[in-house]
């Protein structure tokens, strides 16, 4: 297991450098935690397990409320053979205006062969002057799948703040035995060119992806998605401020969603409904939203 350590590679930027680092072993039919390593502001609550021993919850705090400019996370997950896990954020993650410096979320995964990783974060609020990157890689070795989400807000829209500065920044790469089997880079820099483009967000304040890489999806299980509560994706619903684009494609060993609109409620809920039933599809049980989410 490789640990990241951003203040010894920049041992000269400011900001936090938080890490986490978590490892998870299967035996006797239990996921269990078996090595962890942090340092703050970034902190793991205990594990828990309300769906039985074999699917481990994990939920990560950032005991500083948010990330400034200057700050960098680094997270690593590692699965052993056979590992389930399910790894969630205590809250909303917040990047707040920069103080002329960037911001950044650094996060690699390996999963190993037959284990099962699902990254479900609760969503992040971009302010208005943020300057953010984040990276994800996973390396999945054969028979391990992946499912993970991003859920992004733009602006405090409720105070009708609009992403007018700043620019954020999001790659993802999906790897195994060498080969990449999902690669995806967004970059939307702040102003009203991009926010209001139909090729950008449309006047709309929320962008969200949720991706399953593992098994090859069915034609079968792409019609049930896409019929899935309200949604009719690649056709437009409402107007306004209640206007939402969704959008579900096949992917070679996998299944992309896509959300554009102004509710993360709504995207997150649409997502449960995906998440539910690949889950029923592939692992043969429910979804099992976590507590932490109905706070």
């Amino acid at each position: 297991m490789k640990y990241l350590d951003p203040a010894v590679a920049n041992p000269s930027s400011s900001g936090w450098h938080g890490i986490l680092n978590l490892e998870f072993s299967k035996t006797q039919g239990t996921t269990q935690v078996i090595s962890d390593r942090v340092k703050a502001p970034l902190k793991v609550q205990r594990p828990f397990y309300p769906e039985g021993s074999e699917i481990c919850h994990s939920v990560i705090l950032h005991t500083a409320g948010g990330v400034v400019g200057g700050d960098r996370l680094s997270l690593n997950f590692h699965l052993q053979p056979n590992a389930q896990a399910l790894i969630t954020t205590a809250a909303a993650g917040k990047v707040y205006r920069s103080n002329g410096l960037p911001a950044s979320q650094t996060i690699e995964i390996e999963v190993n062969a037959g284990a099962t990783l699902e990254w479900l974060p609760q969503e992040t609020i971009i302010f208005d002057g943020a300057m953010y990157r984040q990276d994800l890689r996973v390396e999945l070795a054969p028979e391990a799948s992946w499912l993970g989400w991003e859920i992004t807000r733009f602006g405090r829209s409720a105070r009708g703040e609009r992403f007018l500065h700043g620019e954020w920044r999001s790659h993802t790469e999906i790897w195994q035995q060498g080969r990449p089997l999902w690669i995806d880079r967004q970059w939307l820099p702040g102003g009203t060119e991009i926010l209001d483009s139909p090729h950008g967000l449309a006047g709309q304040s929320v962008v969200a992806s949720l991706v399953w890489i593992g098994q090859a999806v069915s034609p079968e299980i792409v019609e049930k998605a896409r019929n899935l509560g309200n949604h009719s994706p690649f056709f437009k619903k409402g107007t306004g401020e209640n206007l939402h684009q969704a959008g579900i494609t096949r992917l070679p060993a996998g299944l992309l969603c896509r959300y554009r609109g102004s509710s993360t409620s709504q995207v997150r809920n649409w997502f449960i409904d995906i998440w539910n039933l690949l889950r029923l599809h592939f692992l043969e049980r429910p979804a099992c939203p976590p507590r932490v989410w109905q706070i």
